[in-house]
């Protein structure tokens, strides 16, 4: 992002006369301050765009001194784009590890795009067979494999036997299995339209 050709931005009447306020005249220190904030030169051109726009949008109070009003500016941008780099690198180094992170064989742990939305499909099939289960179905199926209880824990809740529970599971699982089998036929025969 070099100099543009166009004429740089002049600020108002507010400065004081006696100090340029023609950002080009500037642009040398200005660009040694925002690097010493950053730390290397990437995006030191960045910083001092936004530098630019914000000595247009707000001009120094009246009495101020440019020089170390436009400093002040200079280094609030530069620690806006540090934080907001910083953000970002964190985002993609999350991602990146999300991305690479692997089991004890080698394998990736996060999924490719298809077994993602194969995933996706299959749960939202498993949602939608609950619904048009009994509620007591839904009811001791959910608390099995989502809530991870125990058949004893079941019965407790019910006011029944483990036996009773794991008869009730039984049935349950296999109205399960009724209703997906339904409802996957039903979706591949809309694929198929």
């Amino acid at each position: 992002m070099g100099r543009s050709t166009s004429e740089p931005p002049q600020l108002g009447d507010n400065a004081r006369r006696s100090e340029p306020t023609d950002l080009a005249d500037h642009r040398p220190w200005l660009r040694a301050v925002v690097y010493a904030r950053l730390g290397s030169w990437d995006g030191v051109d960045d910083v001092l765009q936004e530098v630019a726009l914000a000595a247009v949008q707000h001009n120094p109070p009246k009495g101020t001194r440019f020089k170390p009003w436009l400093r002040r500016v200079a280094i609030r941008q530069a620690l806006l784009y540090r934080r907001r780099t910083g953000r970002q690198r964190r985002r993609d180094e999350a991602v990146a590890q999300l991305l690479t992170e692997t089991d004890g064989n080698g394998r990736l742990l996060s999924p490719d795009p298809l077994e993602w939305l194969l995933q996706q499909e299959q749960s939202y099939l498993v949602q939608k067979a609950l619904e048009q289960l009994p509620a007591v179905d839904a009811e001791i199926l959910l608390l099995k494999y989502g809530e991870d209880w125990s058949y004893d824990q079941i019965a407790e809740h019910l006011g029944t036997t483990a036996p009773a529970v794991q008869a009730r599971l039984h049935r349950a699982r296999m109205r399960l299995r009724r209703v997906l089998t339904g409802l996957s036929r039903a979706s591949l025969g809309k694929g198929n339209e």
